[in-house]
């Protein structure tokens, strides 16, 4: 696995590549890509950062595993490819959308447009073998993931953080109330939605009327 990641995050992760664990998790990831099919393709294991270069951050969205179905991940959380049929959780996010914001709901469940515009879109986990939900989990990923989250803390201010879920409110403790916006909800995935944990949470008009406080261009969902 070769670290294809845009130039403008390497000062800030390049002491990180250099850390024991960091090898440890490549030499893993080689090996399971050489001898096991796994998602995203290669090229795309850091399409997040790759699409949303360290300058243009203003949103953190923060999910937990690729999809691990064939053709399904392309390295963003919660993102499918174009003519890809959208996971249930994805549908939840958009009929959100439309419920919040009133854009129609889209054809295209690939999220790039997202990303170009500042929401980096980042799962803890970056890779996973094919039809083996979180078989990645626990070698290294969420480390590194961990690291990002706290770089950016660090490094910027009026980021506006969206933790969905259990997992992702554990990543809280990593965040500065005083510099930076976090909404929390529950998972849009049909379990918690069902339960009355996602619509209504309106994040979407939140995130862009606290972009706004702070003279960010809003997002365009």
């Amino acid at each position: 696995m070769n670290v294809d990641i845009h130039d403008s995050w390497k000062p800030f992760l390049q002491d990180e590549f250099k850390k024991p664990y960091f090898k440890d998790l490549v030499n893993f990831v080689k090996n399971e890509y050489a001898n096991n099919e796994c998602f995203p393709p290669g090229k795309q294991i850091f399409n997040a950062f790759n699409h949303c270069p360290f300058e243009k951050v203003k949103v953190v969205i923060i999910g937990q595993d690729p999809y691990h179905g064939f053709g399904q991940a392309n390295g963003l959380c919660f993102s499918v490819n174009d003519g890809i049929s959208h996971p249930p959780s994805l549908i939840n996010i958009f009929k959100e959308i439309e419920q919040d914001l009133g854009i129609p709901y889209p054809k295209s469940g690939n999220l790039m447009r997202w990303a170009e515009q500042g929401v980096l879109l980042l799962n803890a986990t970056l890779t996973v073998r094919a039809n083996q939900a979180g078989s990645h989990q626990n070698k290294g990923w969420e480390t590194f993931t961990d690291a990002v989250i706290k770089i950016i803390n660090e490094k910027k201010e009026g980021m506006v953080f969206l933790l969905w879920g259990g997992y992702a409110k554990q990543k809280v403790k990593h965040i500065n109330y005083n510099k930076h916006k976090i909404l929390m909800s529950g998972h849009p995935s049909p379990l918690s939605a069902n339960r009355g944990y996602w619509f209504g949470n309106k994040h979407f008009s939140k995130t862009n009327f606290l972009l706004e406080q702070v003279f960010q261009i809003p997002i365009q969902w």
